[in-house]
């Protein structure tokens, strides 16, 4: 009878991180082709990435539902109850990433009514430093391996770095010609929303190891000058 408990208990759980692997998948997709509609300056693809919300928005649902439903059920203690507090707390990361991977494809409708411009090859190569960012994060949630997930949290003063660079060269463009101001801005709100992305890929990797070891990675996030700059974008 008490394997019949722990086995069952198993099933539920493999399935709340199967809700969690397709979210990341989901919102994976949704940053990746948010990326290419700026690159390929494509405003069909745009509109497909934000499309694709209501999808995350219903599997976050779904957690919440299966994840309350083992806490009444089960009533999971230490290492047990963390996994599923935590699955809850990812779900929700997932759902603001895929919200924002909505915003930049949003905001590149915007690009592709004007010429190409040099900056927006500067916006895509941080991008995809967060999709890098984001992927290793959950691969890492995947295998439930906590180094990959220390990785990922010291890197993330690497995603700063890269707004910051990216903050600069866009003013100094806007300062240049003041008829790109518009667009300028529209690049600042694409790059937010990307240094965003890189702080939930390390909130997701502090969930892991909380989830495995039961206390936080270390007492603050390595950050970068991101943090002083550019806050009001």
């Amino acid at each position: 009878m008490g394997e019949h408990i722990v086995t069952s208990f198993d099933d539920d759980l493999i399935e709340l991180r199967a809700r969690i692997a397709e979210m990341g998948g989901v919102a994976e997709t949704q940053l990746s082709q948010a990326l290419d509609s700026i690159e390929r300056r494509d405003s069909d693809l745009a509109e497909e990435v934000i499309g694709k919300d209501r999808r995350l928005d219903a599997l976050e649902h779904e957690v919440e539902r299966l994840a309350t439903q083992i806490i009444a059920k089960r009533q999971p203690m230490a290492k047990d109850l963390r996994l599923v507090v935590s699955a809850m707390k990812l779900s929700t990361t997932l759902e603001r990433v895929g919200d924002l991977a909505k915003n930049i494809a949003k905001r590149s409708r915007a690009l592709t009514a004007t010429s190409p411009v040099r900056i927006s090859g500067s916006v895509v190569r941080m991008g995809r430093q967060a999709q890098a960012q984001l992927t290793e994060a959950l691969d890492a949630y995947v295998k439930t391996d906590v180094d990959a997930a220390i990785a990922v949290w010291r890197r993330d003063v690497e995603i700063d770095d890269a707004y910051n660079a990216l903050f600069r060269e866009t003013i100094t463009y806007m300062m240049e010609d003041p008829r790109t101001i518009s667009l300028g801005s529209q690049l600042l709100f694409i790059a937010k929303n990307l240094e965003r992305i890189g702080d939930h890929a390390t909130h997701i990797a502090e969930m892991i190891h909380y989830s495995a070891k039961g206390e936080a990675i270390g007492p603050e996030r390595p950050k970068g000058e991101a943090d002083d700059i550019g806050q009001t974008v």
